[in-house]
């Protein structure tokens, strides 16, 4: 594992994340806790010492997991979790000092914690990133002693852009993978400018770049990727990475043909990510020890030459561009 500086907090997080989306056993097909809390221990014992996590992901279950977990392992564990999700409706007014503090609260006490490690907004809507008051309210959260960072999850470059100019932005949370190039050309530069970290969030696209899916693949019906491909039930573009189905197939398979001998094609899909320098972690779920171990081998990978990078790219623009590039 290696590890790299988070944004100007003065940590080092691993290159490789655990993204604790599934563990919260509510949009990612059926999970068990046994289960669930040997993957976290592996992680862990992989070398991640950074966990992403919300406080809707299993309407809490995911962050109470990570807490049980802590208590049994010393050692400094970054935990991030996020906030804003839980308002029904989700409106840009929601996010005023009353909701905030109280999910802040609430995260606290299913974290078992006197502070939040990192704390996110989750993919508000966009007119919150022209709401200064919102991140007055933040920083008063970090004086108070109950948040010790913030940074935001977006869900376009444009909102990412905005969002570092808010100067105690620690940290952004975008949806960056082979599907998904255009942060790369219009966001890395100006965050590496202002040393804000970022999060590389759904880095398998859903799991189409594992390599493991096929048209023939049927997802339980409490799985997000069977009912919120195009945005029916919460953000167009989170599932999948917003490419359509059976084109991120067909690109899937141009890109097998790229990876090393030695490696899996979710493992070369994450090491990509990482030859990016501006990106800080990778943060891939997992809902098994084998597919964390999995997941935290691709840091050891020898990095992609030249040519591979060329010609997934080229992928990329003949397939994929097309469909998400000036959408997100």
């Amino acid at each position: 594992m290696d590890y790299r500086e988070l944004g100007r907090t003065g940590w080092k997080i691993s290159s490789i994340g655990f993204g604790a989306w599934a563990i919260g056993g509510d949009a990612w097909g059926k999970t068990d806790d046994a289960t669930s809390l040997a993957t976290i221990h592996a992680a862990i014992d992989a070398g991640v010492n950074f966990i992403d996590t919300a406080d809707v992901y299993g309407d809490g279950h995911s962050e109470r997991l990570i807490a049980q977990v802590l208590r049994e392992r010393p050692g400094e564990i970054i935990v991030a979790t996020k906030a804003g999700r839980r308002l029904n409706p989700h409106t840009a007014a929601g996010y005023n000092r009353e909701n905030l503090t109280a999910f802040v609260e609430r995260s606290l006490h299913n974290l078992n914690t006197e502070a939040l490690d990192l704390l996110q907004l989750h993919c508000p809507p966009s007119e919150v990133y022209a709401m200064p008051e919102v991140f007055e309210v933040l920083d008063d959260l970090v004086r108070a002693g109950k948040v010790r960072y913030y940074g935001v999850s977006v869900e376009r470059v444009d909102e990412a852009l905005t969002a570092i100019e808010f100067p105690n932005v620690q940290s952004v949370q975008i949806i960056f993978n082979l599907f998904r190039h255009k942060p790369i050309d219009q966001f890395f530069a100006a965050a590496q400018a202002k040393r804000v970290g970022i999060l590389a969030r759904v880095p398998l696209a859903s799991g189409l770049l594992s390599g493991k899916i096929t048209a023939a693949t049927n997802f339980e019906a409490n799985d997000h990727r069977n009912y919120n491909r195009h945005g029916e039930a919460f953000d167009q573009g989170e599932t999948f990475a917003g490419v359509d189905y059976a084109t991120g197939l067909q690109a899937v398979e141009e890109l097998r043909t790229l990876v090393p001998i030695d490696a899996s094609m979710a493992q070369f899909a994450l090491r990509w990510i990482l030859m990016f320098d501006a990106v800080t972690t990778a943060i891939p779920g997992a809902k098994t020890p084998a597919q964390m171990r999995a997941n935290a081998d691709a840091a050891a990978l020898a990095p992609l030459d030249a040519a591979t990078m060329a010609e997934a790219q080229a992928i990329y623009e003949r397939l994929i561009r097309p469909l998400v590039h000036e959408r997100w």
